[in-house]
């Protein structure tokens, strides 16, 4: 289900950008969202979502957008999907994303897409040509190398091995196209088992990188969900869960050093970065390479 409200604005400029994926502004076309992760810090009370399950798209989001890009003296990178995935169950029907993405192309905008929807191969086509003129990243979410988790921890959103088959193809089209490994739940995800297992498959999918989250954020509203949800799947696991975490905020993975140098030593095996600076950095050598190969074959015709 879904339904419309109001916006004044939908496109706003990060305060962060040097540190996430070289974005410069931020856009939610959508409120809420469909996956249904039992984890997921958009539930936390501070945010005000209410019914977050329920989508709330915001009223002439199209027009908006145009009027927005339109009136900027400075391009930049557009990021989007983090707060409310871009590739709901809707998507497909609405196709705002997809206009969205038409009007970063025309005015000479990059994007930075981060989902869990598979559906973002069908806008191929218009990242294709946002890339020979903009930053394009495309960061799919994958927590659990197995189907078999992913269809518990992430109910409502395409299994892990879908998620994986759309990297291989944004990857095949040229797109720069990595992995946010975040979060991670003790008990659950945190293995070394799990972990090597992304990292393996997402060197097989062709995946550029790899950004890690060695633990989860824990606030009012999201805390209570998650409970509820490991004592439906996992019993016994919530109670462990407390006596760790308590009201902490940021809820690492025990031993989360020891965690992270394995991660890394794994990635370093198979060539795939996993810092941001990097990440950022190729990125956009990989732009600037399209940008000279675009302008040398203009020229030559």
């Amino acid at each position: 289900m879904f339904r419309y409200c109001e916006a004044k604005s939908i496109i706003s400029k990060t305060k962060w950008s040097e540190n996430w994926f070289g974005n410069d502004y931020n856009m939610n076309i959508y409120r809420g969202c469909t996956h249904g992760c039992i984890y997921c810090d958009s539930r936390s009370e501070c945010y005000h979502i209410n019914n977050f399950d329920e989508i709330h798209i915001k009223e002439n989001a199209l027009q908006l957008i145009e009027k927005e890009l339109s009136s900027k003296r400075i391009t930049g990178v557009v990021g989007t999907g983090s707060m409310s995935d871009p590739y709901n169950v809707y998507e497909k029907k609405l196709t705002l994303t997809r206009g969205a993405l038409k009007l970063l192309n025309k005015y000479k905008f990059g994007v930075g897409i981060c989902t869990k929807g598979s559906l973002v191969t069908r806008d191929i086509d218009i990242l294709g040509d946002i890339n020979q003129h903009s930053r394009v990243t495309v960061c799919m979410t994958i927590t659990a190398a197995e189907d078999s988790i992913s269809r518990v921890i992430e109910p409502r959103a395409p299994i892990s091995s879908n998620r994986y088959a759309a990297i291989k193809e944004l990857s095949d089209a040229g797109i720069y196209t990595g992995i946010l490994m975040m979060p991670l739940l003790m008990g659950i995800t945190s293995s070394r088992e799990n972990i090597s297992g992304i990292v393996e498959k997402a060197h097989e999918s062709g995946a550029a990188f790899i950004y890690p989250s060695f633990g989860l954020s824990l606030r009012d509203g999201n805390r209570e969900y998650l409970y509820s949800k490991l004592d439906e799947h996992y019993p016994g696991l919530s109670t462990e869960y407390e006596k760790k975490y308590g009201k902490e905020y940021i809820c690492n993975i025990p031993d989360y050093r020891k965690i992270s140098d394995f991660f890394k030593r794994e990635c370093n095996k198979v060539g795939i970065i996993n810092n941001m600076a990097e990440i950022i950095k190729l990125g956009g050598i990989k732009v600037r390479t399209q940008q000279k190969s675009f302008f040398r074959n203009f020229s030559e015709t």
